[in-house]
């Protein structure tokens, strides 16, 4: 079965302006087959560089986003004018030095920023795909993600990193993949969905079906959006990236804009305010189905389910160099979830070095200032710069 197989022309632009950056249009020879088995064709991808590619093209790091970033890493987002999601870490002189480094990051597919998810439109109805657009998983991403390297004339990545759902494509990257990847970095991650994990998502799932403006899916076709609903899921999901201590510190059990208790239920307390804050902002820059459908990819992603049932099989003989790194106050993808992969490595006989890094943020960490993580990564990369093969380039600035 096939989704998506008309020509650019035919198909209407759902969104009201166009969005700042790259974008191509991919399975135009050859359709993409995903894992639910359909297939789609002709399909757009949205993507922003940094840096610039050198010569003979070996100095390419594709940075993975998370579930709620997107393409925009290291530059003022054109929606929300906040600074880019990496900021901290992509850019010259930074961690992830684009002086040295052509940066690729793509808007991942069944996203709402560009590339083909449930909001674009449908060639065979002429309106937005809802709940008929294919369901997709973390492997579909990354498949995605390959053919973009294609378009841009790359063979083989020096890096890919990505932190969270990031860092679950990295490792689809490295097992699928792994003559196109000198060395990969998993950030805060997990080789599959817990229990857990899955009854976080489907809260926020859940949420967002409950709002009546969610219309079963078809809310772009009656001018509507479910904002409350989409809102709430991001609260709940919020709430898990970050730490009791960090909330502790941040908000305590301080009253917002008040000396005393109302009795009543307005945002009482600062971490109120924050949450709500959190969840009206995140609906003016998300797609309420694209959330849904992100999310299950999520709650499918398990590695070692595809090998057997052994982790290590999805390694095997791997050329990969890897590093793992871990935050010590991150609850949603614990520390031991990411010596689960190290130890997979390590029968697999994979080249990895791991790190777990003191932090008090939660899973947060590797979005924010923490320097041990910044310097453990920076330590990595020229490691993995002074061991690339000599058959390949040296990774070097841009010519």
């Amino acid at each position: 079965m096939t989704a998506g197989n008309k020509s650019s022309d035919d198909r209407p632009d759902t969104a009201t302006e166009p969005l700042p950056g790259q974008q191509v249009r991919l399975g135009v020879d050859q359709p993409l087959a995903l894992d639910c088995g359909m297939e789609i064709s002709n399909f757009p991808v949205a993507y922003q560089t940094y840096g610039e590619l050198n010569a003979d093209k070996s100095n390419a790091i594709m940075v993975c986003h998370a579930l709620t970033g997107d393409q925009f890493v290291a530059e003022s987002h054109p929606l929300t004018g906040k600074p880019g999601w990496w900021n901290l870490m992509v850019g010259s002189g930074k961690t992830i030095d684009t002086d040295t480094y052509f940066v690729i990051c793509c808007n991942i597919l069944g996203g709402c920023l560009g590339t083909y998810g449930p909001k674009e439109t449908n060639p065979e109805t002429g309106k937005p795909w809802g709940l008929d657009f294919p369901v997709i998983t973390i492997a579909d991403m990354v498949r995605c993600q390959a053919l973009v390297l294609d378009h841009l004339g790359i063979d083989k990545l020096f890096a890919v990193i990505g932190g969270s759902m990031g860092g679950m494509q990295v490792l689809e990257w490295a097992s699928m993949f792994p003559d196109r990847v000198f060395s990969a970095i998993c950030i805060a991650a997990a080789s599959l969905h817990t229990a857990q994990n899955i009854a976080f998502h489907e809260v926020g799932r859940q949420a967002i079906m409950a709002d009546p403006e969610w219309c079963e899916g078809k809310y772009l076709v009656q001018g509507k959006n479910p904002t409350k609903g989409l809102a709430v899921a991001r609260m709940a999901a919020h709430i898990t990236y970050l730490s009791d201590q960090a909330l502790h510190r941040k908000f305590g059990r301080r009253l917002q804009d008040r000396d005393a208790l109302t009795y009543g239920f307005e945002a009482e307390f600062q971490v109120e305010s924050y949450l709500r804050h959190q969840g009206i902002t995140f609906v003016d820059r998300f797609d309420a189905n694209s959330y849904l459908y992100i999310t299950r990819a999520m709650d499918y992603f398990d590695m070692a389910a595809k090998h057997g049932g052994i982790l290590a099989n999805a390694f095997k003989g791997t050329p990969v160099r890897f590093c793992v790194i871990s935050f010590t106050s991150d609850w949603l993808y614990p520390t031991e979830e990411n010596r689960r992969i190290v130890h997979a490595l390590n029968a697999a006989a994979a080249n990895v070095s791991f790190a777990e890094v003191e932090s008090d943020k939660g899973h947060d960490a590797f979005l924010l200032d923490e320097p041990e993580f910044h310097q453990v990564l920076k330590g990595f990369i020229e490691g993995a710069a002074e061991h690339w093969s000599n058959d390949e380039p040296e990774p070097g600035g841009a010519e």
